[in-house]
C-alpha cells in the first residue's frame, strides 16, 4: 500500500488547495485567495481525502480542525511544494546558463592569463556573457566592496574578513633587461648590481610595486625607482629601448611576449608571490559563478601551470 500512496495523494494542485484552506483557516478564505468558487475548493478537498481512505479536517461550529492524517498530508505537501520552488530556482538558473553573465574584476597583471583560463570555459559554454573589468589595484579593491561582480583577481587582496580567497597560482617576480644588455649574458647577479641599473617600475598601489617594497624591506636593500609606469607593456617596450631593467611578473612575458627582452638570473629573484581569487562571503553565487569557480579548481589552474611548463615560466 504505501509503495503504491503517491498514486492516491492526489494532484500538485489538491496539494496547493489542502496548504491553502490550513493557512487561511477556513474554505471561504481560500477559495478568495485561490480564486476559486466554495464548491470547487470543497470538492477537491473530498477528492484528496477519498484517495487516502481518510478525513483531512472535522468542521467545528466554523472552524476546521484538522485530523493527524491531515496534519501529516500538510506536512508532506509543503515538502513537496518546497521541492518544486528549489527546482524552480535550479531551473532558473539552468536557463541563466545558456544566456547568463559571468562577471571578472582583475588587476592589471592578471588580463595576461586569465583569457587563458576563460577561453577553455567560453568553448564549453558558449552561450555564457563575460564581463571582464581590467584596473588598477585600487579600482578592483572599490569593485569588491562594492560587490560590483563575481569574482575578484588580485596578487596582493585586501584582508578582511567578508572576503573569502583561493590560493590560485603562483606569481614570481623576475628581473628583466634588453636582450642585448651586458646584464643578460651574466650570471648569480645580486640586488646591488641590479639596482645599480637606472630601474623601471609600476606605480605606487600597484600590486607588484607593492610585493617588490615589501620583498626589499627584508632584503634590508632601498628602492630607488629611475622612472614609474603605469603599464607593464609600456615597462617592457622601454626595457627593450634599453632605458633601464626592471622587475615585472613572469606572466607579463609568459602570454604576453618577451620578444627582445631577457630574464636576468639574480640570486635573489624571483619574488614568490601567489594569484588570488577573491568574491565576497555573504553573496550568493549564481550557477554560472559556480560552475565557473568549479572549472577553475578542478581544471582551470593546473591547465594553466602546464601551459606555463611549457613556455618556460614553471
Amino acid at each position: 500500500m504505501n509503495n503504491r500512496l503517491h498514486a492516491h495523494i492526489g494532484t500538485l494542485r489538491q496539494l496547493e488547495i489542502l496548504l491553502a484552506v490550513y493557512e487561511a483557516g477556513s474554505i471561504t478564505a481560500a477559495s478568495e485567495t485561490l480564486h476559486l468558487t466554495q464548491p470547487t475548493v470543497s470538492m477537491q478537498l473530498k477528492k484528496l481525502a477519498d484517495g487516502i481512505d481518510t478525513p483531512l479536517y472535522h468542521t467545528v461550529g466554523r472552524r476546521l480542525i484538522f485530523t493527524d492524517s491531515g496534519l501529516a498530508l500538510i506536512h508532506t505537501a509543503r515538502e513537496v511544494m518546497n521541492s518544486f520552488q528549489r527546482l524552480d530556482m535550479k531551473l532558473a538558473d539552468l536557463r541563466g546558463m545558456k544566456a547568463g553573465t559571468l562577471k571578472l574584476a582583475v588587476v592589471t597583471t592578471s588580463k595576461y592569463f586569465i583569457p587563458h583560463l576563460l577561453g577553455p570555459f567560453c568553448k564549453r559554454h558558449p552561450n555564457v556573457d563575460i564581463q571582464f573589468k581590467v584596473g588598477n589595484r585600487q579600482q578592483i579593491i572599490d569593485r569588491l566592496y562594492e560587490g560590483s561582480d563575481d569574482f575578484y583577481v588580485f596578487s596582493h587582496p585586501p584582508a578582511d574578513s567578508r572576503f573569502e580567497t583561493l590560493d590560485f597560482l603562483p606569481n614570481p617576480l623576475v628581473a628583466i633587461s634588453a636582450s642585448k644588455h651586458r646584464l643578460s649574458r651574466k650570471k648569480n647577479i645580486n640586488l646591488t648590481e641590479l639596482f645599480a641599473e637606472k630601474l623601471l617600475m609600476r606605480e605606487a598601489g600597484s600590486g607588484t610595486r607593492y610585493a617588490i617594497e615589501e620583498f626589499l624591506k627584508g632584503e634590508k636593500v632601498q628602492l630607488r625607482s629611475n622612472m614609474t609606469i603605469e603599464s607593464n607593456e609600456a615597462i617592457k617596450h622601454a626595457v627593450m629601448s634599453e632605458l633601464g631593467v626592471s622587475i615585472l611578473s613572469a606572466h607579463t612575458l609568459a602570454f604576453g611576449g618577451k620578444s627582445g627582452l631577457a630574464v636576468l638570473n639574480v640570486k635573489q629573484l624571483p619574488i614568490e608571490t601567489n594569484w588570488y581569487f577573491v568574491w565576497l562571503k555573504d553573496k550568493p553565487q549564481s550557477l554560472i559563478a559556480e560552475t565557473f569557480f568549479n572549472y577553475v579548481e578542478s581544471e582551470g589552474r593546473s591547465n594553466l601551470l602546464i601551459e606555463l611548463k611549457r613556455l618556460g615560466f614553471s
